[in-house]
């Protein structure tokens, strides 16, 4: 039972998941290991971090499968030639999150590339869509670092409902396995895009520490809201919000934000050197609420595979089985 949807065959892939474009964790080495796979891996682009950008896209020019280049839209803004930079590498998509693509839409369509829309509610897929958006990505609360505030279990069959067809929808928050990807296509989504789970994988440029705090994690410790942003100093936009770990910074500053923000220069201090000393206790461990799922760093290959598989023998059981919801809608008359 091969799981061939709107996506994969738009894409050119074998399999519907799509690796998140994660700042600092989705580098070259994880997109190669994501799409090989059959998957399809999107580089972080991230804040436009240039020499990182020309460096890792440079390593995917020569790549022979699908791939994509994933920007943070309101900060390309500010650097847009860094868009070129990321078309010369000639990706298959250019992913833009948290922003107006419309500024963008056009160069990337030239350039031969699709585009991909990450949005959190109706009036963003609506303005994606007239943007002339080729995927969108549906991205629940659940997911890890910025997001706003609808579940993924809402906003997934409401942007389903909103594409009515004209556009692959992708799930995003929450999921990290099997389970998440057949419920996902159950609810009318195309396929599913993955953070947390292939941060946790072999291949991921995070460091080995925040890897092993996300398969220590458990179920319900990660927290949705603006401290990490003030400890860096990098205040995001109305209505986006970011989720990580809960670790000692965090539960000394919940409920304590406009204390924090009178301190923000002192704290910014400290925040950076932990975050260069690796300090996680302090610095922010960006993951999702999907912590509670994932036990292991295997190989981002293996990942893919165990999804699919996992998937896969969902949907044949509910292929299989003698109970349909036509039949018991019949019954009820």
């Amino acid at each position: 039972m091969a799981l061939r949807t709107l996506l994969t065959e738009r894409l050119g892939v074998c399999h519907p998941i799509l690796l998140a474009p994660m700042d600092g964790v989705a580098d070259a080495n994880l997109v190669r290991a994501v799409s090989r796979a059959g998957g399809f891996g999107i580089l972080g682009g991230g804040y436009g971090n240039r020499a990182w950008l020309v460096q890792e896209s440079a390593k995917l020019g020569g790549l022979q499968m699908p791939f994509g280049i994933g920007f943070i839209t309101w900060s390309l803004a500010k650097q847009p030639d860094l868009l070129d930079i990321a078309l010369a590498a000639k990706p298959t998509a250019v992913m833009l999150s948290f922003g107006d693509p419309r500024r963008f839409a056009s160069a990337i369509k030239q350039a031969g590339a699709l585009l991909i829309c990450q949005v959190q509610d109706e009036a963003m897929a609506e303005q994606a869509l007239a943007a002339g958006a080729d995927i969108l990505i549906a991205q629940g609360t659940e997911a890890g670092g910025h997001g706003a505030s609808r579940t993924t279990l809402d906003i997934v069959p409401a942007i389903v409902d909103l594409a009515a067809g004209r556009v692959p929808v992708v799930a995003a928050g929450g999921l990290a396995d099997g389970r998440g990807l057949a419920a996902m296509l159950s609810l009318g989504a195309d396929g599913v895009l993955l953070g947390t789970r292939f941060y946790a994988s072999q291949e991921a440029a995070g460091a080995d520490e925040a890897k092993r705090r996300i398969c220590a994690a458990r179920a319900g410790e990660t927290v949705r809201g603006i401290i990490f942003d003030l400890s860096r100093n990098n205040v995001w936009p109305a209505p986006f919000t970011g989720r990580c770990l809960i670790n000692d910074h965090a539960r000394r500053w919940l409920g304590r934000e406009v204390e924090l923000l009178q301190q923000v220069e002192r704290v910014s201090a400290d925040y950076v050197k932990a975050r260069t000393d690796g300090n996680f206790d302090v610095a922010a461990v960006i993951a999702g609420e999907a912590v509670g799922l994932i036990h292991d760093i295997p190989a981002a290959g293996e990942i893919v595979q165990r999804i699919v598989s996992e998937a896969e023998r969902i949907l044949q059981g509910q292929r299989n089985s003698s109970w349909r919801p036509a039949e018991l809608n019949e019954t009820a008359r």
